[in-house]
C-alpha cells in the first residue's frame, strides 16, 4: 500500500466522530421500522404485502447500489459522495415522516436505502485515507461498533417514539442525526479521490444491480413463498445466472467495476469470510431474539431492546481487547480465537430452554458480542490493508455488498428454520383449521389466539416450538462459525518472518512493516 502521511490530520479522531454518528442512524434504521409495523399496518393503513415491501425496498436498493456507488466515490471524491448520500438520506427519511400513504413511505424507503448506499462503503473507504497503519484498528472498532450500537438502539428509540409521537418520528429522527454529521464531514475530513480511477463500467454496473436484486429478491421470498416456488426458485437462478455474468464480464472489461484480483489474495478472501460470517449471525440473532424476548419471555419493546445491550457491551469488550492485542500476537491468531469464542457463546445461547431466566440470556450473548468484536474488528482491518489506496471506495463497495447480502441471505434461511422447526413442533389438537393455521403462521400470532381464546397450553406450546426453533438456529450457527475458524486457521497465510530494519529505516517504516504482520 502506499505509504500515509507522515503527519495524520489531527482532525481525524473527530472525524470519525462525525463518520460514527452517520453510521448510527444506519445502524438503527435497520431495526427500527420492526417494531413499528404493527403501528404501520393500522395508522396508513397497510396489508401484510405493503409492509413487506415498506421494508424490503430499502434492502434491495441498498444491496443493488453498493457496488457502483464505492467506485464514483473513487471517482468523483469520497467526501464528496458521501455527504450527496447524507442529504439524499436525511431528505428521504423526512420525505418519509411526511407521508400519506403506503406508496409515499416505499419511496422514501426506496430513496433512504439508495443514501446508505452510499453512505456504507464511502465511510469505510476514508478510514485508510485519515488513518495510519498503527491507529487503523482502533479506528475500524470505533466504525464497526457505531453501527453495531444502532442495532439494539432501534427497538429502544422505536418504541419509545411510538409511545409518545406519531408513526413518522421514527423517521424524521434521522434528519438532525444526519444533519449534524454531515456538518462535521464537511469540516473535518479531508477529500481523497483515486487519481486514475476508472469510469464507471455501465453494462457491468446493470448486470450487478439486476443479479443482486434478483438474489436478494429471491431470498426474500423464500422464507415467505417456500424455497420451491417457481417465483423464488426463478429469482435466486436469475440473479446468480446474472452475477455469474457480471464476474465474467468483469474479468474482460478495460475497467472494472469490481477488482476481481482481490479475490487472489487469500488474506482478504479469509479475512472478507470472517467479516461475512460475524455480520451473517450478528443479523441472525437479531432476527430471532427479540421474538424470543417479547413473545416467550413478556417483554415490551423498550424492555426488548435494553435486553438486547449486553451483545453490544461484549462487542466494546472484544474491540478494546482487540487494540491490544492484535499488534503483539496478529490478526489471524484474534479472527481464530473470536470465532471459537463465538461459537461458544452461540453453542451456549442453543441450550435456551423456555423457562431460563434472563441471566443466561445475558450470559450467552455477552459472550457472543465479544467474539463479533475479535473476529470481526481485525478482519475488516486486515481487509482494508488488502484495499489498494486507488481503489478504496471500490474495494469496500464490493466488501460491503457481500457482507450485506450475507447477511439478508443468513436471516432468510435462519428464519425459514426457525418456522420449521416451531411448526413441526407446535401442538393444535382440538383448535379449529382456521385458527391452526393462524397459530402456525408465527409465535406472535398463535399469543395473541391464545389470548384471545383464553388458552394457556397453546401459548406454552407456541413458546416452547419457538425455543425449539431459536436453538436449532443457534445450533447452526455455531456449526457453520466453528467450521469457518477451523478453515481460517488451515487456510489463510500466517504472518511473515520478521527481519531486521532496513539500515536508515524509519519509525514509520517499521510501523507500516507492523501493520503488514497484523493483516497477515
Amino acid at each position: 500500500m502506499t505509504m500515509p502521511e507522515a503527519r495524520p490530520d489531527p482532525r481525524r479522531w473527530w472525524g470519525l466522530g462525525a463518520l460514527a454518528l452517520a453510521l448510527l442512524t444506519l445502524g438503527f434504521d435497520l431495526t427500527i421500522l420492526n417494531v413499528a409495523l404493527a403501528t404501520l399496518s393500522e395508522e396508513l393503513p397497510a396489508g401484510t404485502s405493503a409492509l413487506q415491501w415498506i421494508v424490503d425496498s430499502y434492502v434491495l436498493v441498498f444491496a443493488a447500489l453498493l457496488l457502483p456507488a464505492g467506485l464514483l466515490g473513487d471517482r468523483f471524491g469520497r467526501r464528496r459522495l458521501l455527504l450527496a448520500g447524507m442529504a439524499v438520506f436525511g431528505a428521504a427519511s423526512l420525505a418519509g415522516a411526511l407521508a400519506d400513504g403506503v406508496t409515499g413511505v416505499i419511496v422514501a424507503r426506496v430513496f433512504m436505502g439508495a443514501g446508505a448506499a452510499v453512505m456504507m462503503p464511502l465511510s469505510m473507504s476514508i478510514l485508510p485515507t485519515i488513518f495510519p497503519p498503527h491507529e487503523r484498528t482502533r479506528a475500524v472498532a470505533v466504525w464497526s461498533a457505531a453501527t453495531a450500537l444502532g442495532l439494539p438502539l432501534g427497538p429502544l428509540l422505536g418504541g419509545w417514539l411510538l409511545e409518545n409521537f406519531w408513526w413518522g418520528s421514527i423517521f424524521l429522527l434521522n434528519v438532525p442525526v444526519v444533519a449534524a454529521a454531515g456538518l462535521a464531514v464537511a469540516f473535518l475530513l479531508p477529500e481523497s479521490r483515486a487519481a486514475d480511477a476508472p469510469r464507471l463500467d455501465g453494462f457491468g454496473a446493470l448486470l450487478s444491480t439486476a443479479g443482486l436484486v434478483a438474489f436478494v429478491y429471491g431470498v426474500i421470498e423464500g422464507p415467505v413463498r417456500g424455497w420451491g416456488d417457481p417465483l423464488t426458485l426463478g429469482a435466486l437462478c436469475g440473479g446468480l445466472a446474472l452475477l455469474a455474468a457480471f464476474t465474467l464480464w468483469e474479468r474482460r472489461v478495460a475497467a472494472p467495476l469490481m477488482d476481481v484480483s482481490l479475490f487472489r489474495d487469500r488474506i482478504f478472501v479469509w479475512a472478507l469470510g470472517a467479516g461475512i460470517v460475524g455480520t451473517l449471525v450478528m443479523a441472525g440473532v437479531l432476527f430471532v431474539l427479540p421474538q424470543y424476548l417479547q413473545v416467550v419471555r413478556g417483554n415490551g419493546v423498550f424492555g426488548t431492546g435494553l435486553r438486547l445491550v449486553p451483545m453490544l457491551a461484549g462487542l466494546l469488550a472484544g474491540g478494546i481487547a482487540t487494540d491490544r492485542i492484535v499488534p503483539r500476537a496478529g490478526a489471524k491468531p484474534v479472527m481464530v480465537a473470536g470465532l471459537a469464542v463465538l461459537a461458544a457463546g452461540l453453542g451456549l445461547g442453543a441450550l435456551t430452554a423456555p423457562g431460563d431466566g434472563y441471566g443466561f440470556t445475558a450470559t450467552w450473548l455477552t459472550v457472543t458480542g465479544l467474539g463479533i468484536g475479535l473476529a470481526m474488528i481485525p478482519a475488516m482491518d486486515a481487509v482494508l490493508a488488502r484495499l489498494p489506496d486507488e481503489g478504496a471506495g471500490r474495494g469496500s463497495g464490493l466488501v460491503q455488498t457481500l457482507r450485506q447480502t450475507g447477511g439478508a441471505l443468513g436471516v432468510a434461511v435462519l428464519g425459514s428454520l426457525v418456522s420449521s422447526v416451531y411448526r413441526d413442533d407446535l401442538r393444535l389438537t382440538g383448535l379449529p383449521p382456521d385458527v391452526a393455521e393462524a397459530a402456525r403462521d408465527s409465535v406472535g400470532r398463535a399469543a395473541a389466539v391464545a389470548e384471545r381464546l383464553g388458552d394457556p397450553a397453546l401459548l406454552a406450546s407456541a413458546r416452547d416450538a419457538y425455543v425449539s426453533g431459536m436453538d436449532a438456529a443457534l445450533a447452526v450457527c455455531a456449526a457453520a462459525t466453528f467450521l469457518t475458524g477451523a478453515l481460517l486457521w488451515t487456510f489463510m497465510p500466517g504472518p511473515p518472518p520478521r527481519g531486521p530494519r532496513p539500515p536508515g529505516g524509519s519509525p514509520e517504516d517499521a510501523s507500516e512493516s507492523s501493520h503488514e504482520h497484523l493483516a497477515s
